[in-house]
């Protein structure tokens, strides 16, 4: 089916991808979970406010939906600041003139304990995976109440439900928190017309294995790095960002419309 998201306005936070610029689909070294479902909302016909960190991630997300014929413009922004998140909404608002989809897709991890981690890195890794979703909520929530609906798609981890053998202690926290911030706005909300969920994504084999996890989990073995995550896996495999993509799709659209205050666990089974 195309066209699911036709009319639609989304705002993608974190649509950049740490991976190739000359990425192409399939090769999963250039496709983050942001910068998929930014492709993929375009694909069904939704215009695309494109933000990242970086100002040559987020163009070239932009490169590939112009390319395809869809309509994307862009920014660049802190996700952890405040007058950025505003000045981000406001420039979205200019452009298209509402925002019926925002999709808040910053984090990452950092290892660590209680014992082992400074203060320091557990505020950071706190604002980096929830502050960036209540700034995101904080900001569009008033344009979705004035027009009577809105999807907002939250993308967790299991790590915030489950303990899988890493001390991430600062993480593991921030996604359990955005799980139930979700589920609180969307009761909040139920009666505007709004609707808010959470992705929960498993193993995942995209950019952040490449030039994160493989440093910190694995000593820089890339391959036995994503071999000792494949095998983790009860299907042999890690997913990919398409599997998170297309639930993000899935929950932006009319489809879901009786869908709110609930999480999609997208892990092969792996939480089962």
């Amino acid at each position: 089916m195309a066209g699911r998201l036709e009319g639609k306005t989304a705002l993608v936070i974190g649509a950049g991808s740490v991976g190739s610029t000359a990425a192409k689909e399939g090769d999963l070294a250039g496709w983050g979970n942001g910068k998929t479902a930014a492709a993929l909302f375009a694909r069904e016909g939704a215009r695309v406010f494109a933000v990242d960190l970086r100002e040559e991630a987020v163009a070239d997300t932009a490169d590939i939906i112009r390319r395809e014929g869809g309509a994307c413009e862009t920014a660049t922004a802190d996700a952890t600041s405040d007058s950025d998140i505003e000045a981000v909404v406001a420039k979205c608002l200019e452009s298209y003139g509402q925002i019926d989809i925002l999709m808040n897709n910053v984090g990452g991890s950092i290892p660590g304990g209680p014992v082992e981690m400074s203060i320091p890195e557990w505020d950071g890794n706190l604002d980096l995976n929830l502050k960036t979703v209540f700034l995101g909520c904080k900001y569009v929530l008033p344009h979705m109440i004035d027009q009577g609906s809105g999807s907002i798609v939250n993308v967790s981890s299991v790590a915030g439900i489950t303990y899988l053998g890493r001390d991430m202690v600062s993480y593991a926290t921030a996604k359990a928190g955005l799980i139930q911030m979700s589920k609180s706005v969307a009761r909040q909300y139920a009666a505007n017309g709004i609707r808010v969920n959470t992705i929960v994504p498993g193993l995942m084999n995209t950019p952040l294995v490449m030039d994160r996890i493989a440093d910190q989990y694995g000593a820089g073995d890339l391959d036995t790095t994503i071999a000792k995550r494949d095998a983790m896996c009860p299907t042999g495999k890690m997913g990919t960002a398409w599997d998170v993509g297309w639930a993000a799709v899935y929950l932006a659209s009319d489809e879901a419309r009786y869908v709110t205050g609930t999480e999609i666990i997208v892990d092969g089974g792996l939480t089962a």
